[in-house]
Parts: structure tokens; sequence; C-alpha cells
């Protein structure tokens, strides 16, 4: 199992081991971040990794997940958007007595 140094924000540089880091790659875009939590004050650091410390953890035996941009950023968007006054009487509607008649359900 590699020894691997990283970063806290608070404890500056300190060591894990492979099982204690986690890896995220996107995979429409190819950025990618490494989790851990700091062994010290046990605060979780998600840090960017350029393809070099990708490369260079996958082959320490870190976990690689890869993860995709949610569907709904390539939809095509109608209408306009939504204000905060929208968003009030939505929030009046649902917590009113008939919300569910409010949406055309009976």
């Amino acid at each position: 199992m590699a020894l691997i140094r990283a970063t806290c924000s608070d404890c500056g540089d300190v060591e894990l081991r492979s099982p204690g880091l986690q890896l995220r790659v996107c995979a429409e875009t190819g950025a990618a971040t490494y989790i851990f939590r700091c062994p010290t004050c046990t605060m979780a650091e998600v840090r960017p990794a350029k393809s070099d410390v990708v490369e260079a953890l996958v082959s320490a035996g870190v976990s690689l997940t890869r993860w995709s941009l949610p569907a709904e950023l390539s939809e095509c968007r109608s209408g306009r958007p939504i204000s905060h006054d929208d968003l009030l009487a939505f929030h009046e509607i649902i917590h009113g007595d008939e919300w569910t008649s409010a949406f055309g359900n009976s």
C-alpha cells in the first residue's frame, strides 16, 4: 500500500495510505478531484487533480470513480426563468391544506 502525502488546509502536510483517498473524474470534461479526510483533524478535504496527479494516484491504488454531468444541463430551456416570487408562491401552495388540487391531482 502506497504512502501518499497530501495537504490539509488546517494541519499542513499529512501522510495517507491509498485506501484513505478517493479520486473522482468527470467523464465529459476530464476534470478530476481527490478527496481525503485528514488523519489529524478529521476534516474532509477536496482538491483538484491534474492529469499527472490522477495517473500517480491510480498507479498508487487509489479508487477511481467516473461521474457524468447531469443530463439536464444539455436540455433546451423555454419560458422565463423562475423568479423569487415564483418560489415564494410555490412555497405557499405546498404548505396549504389543498396543495394537491393546485397541481391537478384529485
